[in-house]
Parts: structure tokens; C-alpha cells; sequence
């Protein structure tokens, strides 16, 4: 039973809430790359495009078809990624997955928001949804800059 009611206030209100309200999901009509990563544990999926100008996010979409965890982590990136850096993307995922797998520091701001999914760090079978929004921008902002520099 305290499994179960371990798992029930996982799914917490703030997270439910950041679920169900994802910000830009509307895929770009022209971006300079899109990245679809899927965790296969849970067959959860977030499909990301990124607009690039000057090596900052200048414009994202978001195709997000996962758990509330998975969801609610691609509230906070979507909330925050406009503006932000390849490297601050890459701080911020690196940071989530010490977050989750080492019990390490919240990500910097502006990606603090993530802190509302420490809980799951009891759940390793979570983890893969979590890092999906963040993984699949880092990978997207890479591979526009390649195409940008070709």
C-alpha cells in the first residue's frame, strides 16, 4: 500500500498542472532542425523543433506524448527554452539527470522549475520520460548549428 501512496503523491498537483498546461505545441512550419526521442521503457515521446539566431532558441515547438512526468518536464523546457543557449540546455539536462539518478543540486535557473520532479527519483523507470523535452532540444540545437556552419 505505501507503494501505492508513494506513487499517488508523485503525481502531485503542481505536476498534473504542468501537464496540462504545455507550452508552445504547436510544431514550427519551418525550422532549422526537429528531433523525436522516445523512451523505451515506457514508449513516451517528445518531438521538438528549434529556430535558431545568434546560438539561442529563437523560436520552439513541441510535440509532447508522454506521462505527467514526462509532460511536466516539457512544461518547465517550454516555459524556459526561448533564449537559452545550446551549453544552458545541456546544463540543464545534465543537471535533471543528476537530479535524478545522484539526488544532485535543482537545475539553474531559469530550468528550477524542474525541482517539482525530484519525487521521481524513486522511480528509475520515470527517468527516461523526464529527460526526453531536454534531450531532444540539446540534440536539435546540435544538429541546427551543424547545418547552419555547412
Amino acid at each position: 500500500m505505501s507503494v501505492d501512496n508513494d506513487l499517488i503523491k508523485l503525481y502531485s498537483g503542481q505536476i498534473l498542472q504542468l501537464a496540462a498546461a504545455i507550452p508552445h505545441t504547436d510544431r514550427l512550419a519551418a525550422p532549422d532542425a526537429t528531433v523525436k526521442k522516445r523512451s523505451p521503457l515506457c514508449g513516451s515521446t517528445v518531438t521538438v523543433d528549434v529556430v535558431l539566431k545568434d546560438g539561442r532558441v529563437e523560436d520552439f515547438g513541441q510535440d509532447v506524448k508522454a506521462c505527467a512526468l514526462g509532460q511536466a518536464a516539457a512544461s518547465v523546457v517550454g516555459a524556459n527554452v526561448i533564449g537559452q543557449s545550446r551549453a544552458e540546455i545541456e546544463a540543464a539536462r545534465d543537471a535533471l539527470r543528476a537530479m535524478l539518478k545522484q539526488d544532485g543540486p535543482t537545475p539553474p535557473a531559469p530550468f528550477d522549475g524542474l525541482e517539482v520532479l525530484r519525487p521521481a527519483r524513486d522511480y528509475k523507470n520515470r527517468h527516461a520520460s523526464i529527460l526526453l523535452a531536454l534531450e531532444a532540444t540539446a540534440e536539435a540545437m546540435e544538429q541546427a548549428e551543424q547545418a547552419n556552419c555547412a
